[in-house]
């Protein structure tokens, strides 16, 4: 996908997340119903917005991250406000992550929608046996420990689940 066809609407910046950005960061976490764990505003991107056509109020309208695991990284969180939705925001700052990430990509999504919105971007679905197992280090969790409780949701509960690696970083 081409970013350079990509533009934020007039009045609206995509920026690294400071910590005053962390309850706007919740509130849009919450209010999309996504996991709220792992919300670190340090690994955060937003897109903020003037609220009334260029007065000083600004909105955090959009936000997503990128977790940092053994040996990957895990696109999350991404979420765009309701009334900002289908002006470009979640490409947008999907490419951007994309971009910035340093390690093999995953992600996990609910539903086909979603999984196909993510195949646009080169993300393929994967199984769970298929999740890297980097034992941890320095801290960090594996990505595929992290994933395990949505595996069991996926197995006892038919949760619609998909696991997906992004092919362009291996």
């Amino acid at each position: 996908m081409n970013q350079s066809n990509l533009s934020l609407p007039s009045g609206c910046m995509l920026r690294k997340a400071t910590s005053g950005d962390q309850w706007s960061i919740r509130l849009l976490v919450f209010s999309a119903k996504l996991d709220p764990t792992q919300l670190n505003w340090q690994q955060f991107w937003v897109v903020e917005c003037d609220t009334y056509g260029g007065q000083s109020l600004r909105n955090l309208v959009a936000c997503g991250q990128l977790r940092n695991f053994s040996g990957a990284q895990e696109l999350g969180s991404l979420v765009v406000a309701s009334p900002w939705r289908g002006r470009g925001l979640g490409t947008l700052l999907t490419q951007h992550l994309i971009n910035t990430a340093t390690q093999p990509l995953y992600l996990e999504c609910l539903g086909e929608r979603l999984a196909q919105f993510y195949s646009r971007f080169d993300f393929v679905p994967i199984s769970f046996e298929d999740l890297p197992e980097f034992p941890s280090t320095r801290g960090k969790s594996s990505l595929k420990g992290k994933f395990r409780f949505s595996q069991l949701a996926k197995r006892l509960f038919r949760v619609p689940v998909v696991f997906m690696k992004h092919q362009g970083n291996s």
